[in-house]
């Protein structure tokens, strides 16, 4: 049973209401991108805008409804490839094997970990809350930060110490790549296939601890890693039971290519086009088999987007187009936007996190 912490009143969030738009984008930039996810915010004085609402979950029925048909693999590097690795049980992940604890405190222990992710090992920060649990759990897939000078559970410090506190094991995967997990081709990272696969067996890991509810699972991606999340949830459906997005990059992968990728990894970028046929501009199609919006029609988990109306890094159209295409797509999807908020979230941080555990927990249900 999980314990409840103080917080602020949930009147505090009073102002914070549903979108119904779309975003796209990737870098982690601000404090939380440097050793240590960066300082503290204090509590938000700013609030969500009132902008309308998104749509309710649906129904339940008395059946479990049908999982879409697998698309076609055109390439192995796509979405769809994934999806067969999942279905053929190549994404069920390991035990949780703990290298070194680095931190105790009042509420958690924070060791470094490791897990199997198909044929690599990928290295994580894993917070425990004190007590013998089941607690639920929740993956943390970070933003884009440079992988030479990554840290070992670097870019969501503030979320990681906030949600071990109010009671959820924290998983917070480092992705192939990065500290000391396996070592990652530019081909693997750039695509991102390689993180979402990283980020679909964080979770199944996570689930094979014996402290860990396998009934409330949960996942956060900020930045790149809200593309992460996204890519995991069209990947494996019904992965998690809540997902939650901060300031994500672009549904669509091109979107973040032309952002991010082009601009500031020209050599990466040419050898994607090498193996994928050309630039999107005259060859479109590989790079829709990378974009999680191709597959909304797959995501069957509730999902929370928040936004910033000032982010200049993953501008805020791309979270309404995003938002639309989930709606389109009939998934439970709901976008909430801050006022004056950029990329890294300062004022209304507080009120951020505290939105994402109660939708945590509100769609993860009671123990």
């Amino acid at each position: 049973m999980r314990t409840p912490t103080p917080r602020t009143p949930l009147a505090a969030l009073a102002g914070m209401v549903l979108v119904v738009t779309g975003c796209t984008g990737e870098p982690d930039t601000g404090p939380d991108t440097g050793p240590g996810g960066g300082s503290q915010a204090g509590s938000s004085s700013a609030q969500p805008t009132p902008r309308g609402t998104g749509p309710t979950s649906p129904s339940p029925t008395p059946t479990e409804p049908e999982e879409p048909a697998l698309p076609p693999v055109d390439s192995p590097v796509s979405l769809p490839a994934v999806m067969r690795e999942e279905a053929r049980g190549e994404l069920d992940g390991s035990r949780l094997r703990q290298v070194e604890v680095i931190e105790e405190t009042d509420a958690y222990t924070r060791a470094i970990v490791t897990y199997e992710s198909r044929d690599l090992t990928v290295s994580g920060v894993l917070l425990r809350p004190r007590g013998r649990g089941p607690f639920p759990g929740v993956v943390l897939n970070h933003g884009y930060i440079e992988p030479s000078v990554y840290a070992p559970g670097q870019g969501m410090a503030r979320e990681q110490d906030y949600l071990a506190r109010a009671g959820y094991a924290v998983l917070h995967t480092d992705y192939r790549g990065h500290a000391s997990g396996d070592p990652a081709s530019d081909l693997d990272r750039e695509s991102r296939l390689g993180y979402a696969r990283d980020a679909v067996t964080a979770v199944r890991s996570l689930a094979r601890e014996p402290y860990v509810d396998a009934d409330r699972l949960g996942m956060v991606g900020r930045s790149m890693g809200g593309g992460v999340t996204l890519s995991a949830l069209v990947v494996a459906p019904d992965l998690v039971d809540a997902a939650v997005v901060h300031a994500s990059v672009s549904s669509d992968y091109v979107d973040n290519l032309e952002q991010f990728t082009e601009p500031g990894r020209p050599e990466q970028a040419r050898e994607l086009y090498d193996e994928l046929g050309g630039p999107p501009s005259g060859n479109p199609e590989p790079y829709r088999q990378l974009s999680p919006r191709t597959y909304f029609d797959r995501v069957s988990d509730p999902v929370l987007a928040i936004h910033g109306d000032v982010d200049d890094t993953c501008p805020p159209p791309w979270a309404d187009a995003t938002q639309r295409a989930l709606v389109r797509a009939g998934a439970d999807a709901q976008l909430e936007t801050y006022p004056g908020e950029g990329h890294t979230f300062y004022a209304g941080w507080q009120s951020m996190i505290e939105r994402t555990d109660e939708f945590l927990t509100t769609r993860m249900g009671a123990a």
